[in-house]
């Protein structure tokens, strides 16, 4: 099997968007998070879940306060990284502008944005904070995309 047809494998350019359901306490918190602070367009919708653009990617907020929690962690570069999180890899210049908005808007952030394995193979900029459910979000972004899978 080639690299261009094995399960999991992508080739540049043809990356497909992820859809990924999460548990919400609030649809309403999670409209004004997602909708108005991040930015994502909304979809479709109904009483228990709505679905947003996120860069691209359908995310659906579904109504489930009973598996909102906190998540656990790991140490990662120095940093306590929630096991549990999701995100987009944006350009850098979009990564920093984001990072400038959540900053402006009095984000709590769990891991602030900076440069993590700095001088090393994988060298990006990351930012970690929850939305207002526990869901823990990262972003980040490489002055170099072939050091998305570096060894």
């Amino acid at each position: 099997m080639s690299a261009s047809t094995q399960p999991g494998s992508i080739q540049p350019g043809s990356i497909q968007p992820f859809h990924l359901a999460f548990p919400v306490h609030s649809l309403s918190e999670a409209r004004q998070f997602y909708g108005e602070l991040l930015g994502c367009p909304e979809g479709r919708s109904s009483p228990e879940w709505v679905d947003f653009n996120l860069f691209g990617h359908q995310i659906v907020a579904h109504l489930a306060p009973e598996q909102c929690r906190q998540a656990s962690t790991n140490a990662v570069d120095g940093d306590q990284v929630p096991v549990s999180h999701f995100g987009v890899v944006l350009p850098m210049a979009q990564w920093e502008a984001l990072a400038e908005t959540l900053k402006a808007a009095g984000t709590k952030f769990i891991v602030e944005p900076h440069i993590r394995f700095k001088g090393q193979p994988g060298e990006q900029a990351t930012l970690f904070f929850l939305d207002p459910s526990g869901n823990a979000l990262e972003f980040k972004a490489f002055a170099d995309i072939g050091q998305l899978f570096a060894k």
